[in-house]
């Protein structure tokens, strides 16, 4: 995996966020990867350690997103957002009690409990809906919205699973069957960590019907813009799909991201660089991508629908583009599209718009689990990972998200409340 500063994508770290979720293929072949805007989620360097906790002390984006002011209106009660990515960990210590029985569209790979499974989708769930853990929930990663419930929709491979050319063989498009049924089972929102920016990257009519059935009723759809800016620019899917929420990523200093995609799509952008990621090991890593920063904006959008459930996805993308921070000149661009998306002001404008409900859907069905889930392992030191490996889709191909450009790898998890160590960078 690449070490420190790896290719556009953000990286796995352990396995997970940052860490590389395998490339699978759709029935046509193409390959997709998960991007953390547009790309894989990329690990970014070691977390220094420190007498508190360290992976909260990291989390800035909560600060530029000014998460503890929004917070006073909701925290995200009552939705329900769908993770369609590697699989969620549902025993991690930051989303214990969130994480519901999920669905598994792949149907090959990895299972429970083993290493190369659900760690870049752990890391995105716990930046959507983490709640922290020991005294006063003070240690680990608090997610944009922490109230907020998870419906973990297994559509890829990590880079990392043995099952990566089998999963690439099956018929049927894993990302569009995970999408209906995230629909059909209660999802209030879906975050899409991933895309396919690759050379042969192309609309996909059974993934846009998808979509599209989501939108219908109601059902808004956050992708990664894609981590290729050093690799072409070229439009990454799911996220230039008509009527997704694209999000590009952002530095610190709410610059442009330099291995971010710049395309006619982007719809908003959120923090995207050095984003604290929770892997299944229990270890803590930065990574970045815009994987991450399609979290936090699906994360942004479970307080819009928290705090007003009758806004359809059209309203919902008006409220943030139109509120967003730091527009860029002429009002948007490709790098930024509206600009830095900004919570406090959305739910501003969310609360003068008239509601418009949409299609009914049906009640949520019973739930299906991926299959017997191991008890949770035990906690390991906590460390951080200087690169990450690529994630991809399971119709999967191009790059991925958990963080950037979408080329992860990684590492694993620590115990609560122990600092984050450094440690060399392994392949995965």
């Amino acid at each position: 995996m690449p070490t420190a500063r790896p290719q556009p994508g953000l990286g796995a770290g352990p396995s997970g966020v940052g860490r590389t979720a395998g490339r699978a293929r759709r029935r046509r072949g193409r390959s997709v990867g998960v991007a953390l805007g547009a790309a894989a989620l990329l690990l970014g360097g070691r977390l220094p350690a420190a007498s508190a906790d360290t992976a909260r002390d990291h989390e800035w984006p909560l600060h530029s997103l000014h998460a503890q002011q929004a917070w006073r209106t909701t925290r995200g009660a009552g939705t329900l957002v769908a993770v369609l990515d590697t699989g969620v960990d549902p025993h991690h210590p930051d989303l214990t009690g969130q994480v519901l029985a999920g669905k598994d569209t792949v149907g090959v790979g990895a299972r429970p409990g083993e290493r190369a499974w659900a760690r870049h989708g752990t890391g995105m769930a716990a930046i959507i809906a983490g709640h922290g853990h020991g005294p006063g929930r003070t240690e680990g990663v608090l997610g944009i919205a922490p109230a907020a419930r998870i419906l973990p929709v297994r559509v890829i491979l990590e880079d990392a699973d043995p099952q990566r050319p089998k999963a690439r063989s099956r018929p049927g498009n894993a990302v569009a069957a995970g999408i209906r049924w995230a629909v059909d089972h209660g999802a209030d929102v879906i975050n899409l960590s991933l895309g396919d920016d690759s050379e042969a990257a192309h609309s996909d009519p059974e993934e846009n019907a998808a979509v599209q059935y989501a939108l219908r009723r109601g059902v808004p759809l956050v992708a990664s813009a894609g981590n290729g800016r050093r690799g072409g620019d070229r439009s990454s899917y799911p996220a230039a799909y008509p009527g997704v929420i694209a999000v590009a990523a952002v530095d610190r200093d709410g610059r442009p991201a330099d291995f971010s995609t710049r395309r006619w799509y982007t719809s908003v952008a959120a923090p995207g660089v050095d984003v604290v990621i929770a892997d299944p090991d229990r270890h803590y890593y930065e990574g970045w991508g815009t994987s991450a920063a399609a979290a936090y904006v699906s994360g942004v959008v479970a307080l819009l629908r928290s705090a007003h459930p009758g806004l359809n996805p059209a309203q919902i993308r008006t409220a943030l583009e139109g509120t967003a921070a730091r527009r860029p000149a002429h009002g948007r661009s490709d790098a930024l599209g509206a600009g830095l998306v900004d919570p406090v002001a959305a739910l501003a404008a969310a609360a003068r718009m008239r509601p418009e409900p949409a299609v009914p859907r049906p009640a949520p069905a019973a739930q299906v689990r991926f299959g017997p889930v191991p008890a949770a392992p035990a906690p390991g030191p906590l460390a951080r990972r200087t690169s990450w490996s690529r994630l991809l889709r399971v119709p999967v191909g191009g790059s991925l998200v958990v963080f950037a450009g979408l080329l992860w790898r990684g590492r694993r998890r620590p115990s609560p409340g122990t600092t984050v160590r450094s440690g060399s960078p392994t392949h995965r």
